[in-house]
């Protein structure tokens, strides 16, 4: 089974962390929360889910995973501010491993400048940020393009998990 970093902060959208981990690790996935601090705390922005990072990004290599996913939410935003998540970010991606990004989630690999040329979907106030990394921006539930697995936002987690789960078997 695989092992799959997800790659979050404080203020990301609960739903899009909770929903997509309970169905990885019902699947017998290893889920491993990656932060900016090894142990610390971090909270959704909706209903404080907590979250406790096992891993901080100083100490994990983007090949200790099969998988990445990035929760959408104000997460994405506070992580592209941070070189390390960033360059984690860039190397995983361009190991061709899945990265599954949901709403806000392609924020962060927009600053990773990996996005040229993808097809991508995203939360909508994000589109013209996507269009400008040179992606082409897909309006549906969910975009496969390669490694890369984007949904626009919570109403589309069904499809997101189904289409997570299918790259992962």
């Amino acid at each position: 089974m695989a092992t799959i970093g997800i790659i979050i902060a404080d203020m990301f959208e609960d739903v899009e962390y909770t929903e997509p981990a309970n169905a990885f690790k019902k699947a017998g996935h290893q889920i491993v929360p990656i932060g900016l601090e090894k142990g610390k705390t971090v909270r959704g922005k909706r209903d404080k889910t907590p979250v406790k990072i096992d891993k901080g990004l100083d100490e994990v290599s983007p090949y200790d995973f099969d998988a990445i996913l990035i929760p959408g939410g104000y997460s994405p935003d506070i992580l592209r501010g941070e070189d390390k998540a960033v360059e984690f970010i860039k190397v995983f991606f361009n190991s061709g491993k899945p990265i599954f990004a949901i709403c806000h989630g392609p924020q962060l690999l927009i600053t990773a400048h990996v996005l040229d040329g993808k097809k991508v979907t995203g939360w909508k106030s994000i589109i013209q940020d996507i269009k400008n990394s040179g992606a082409e921006y897909i309006n549906q539930e969910v975009v496969v393009d390669d490694n890369l697995i984007s949904s626009r936002g919570p109403r589309d987690l069904s499809a997101f998990i189904k289409a997570s789960l299918k790259r992962l078997e």
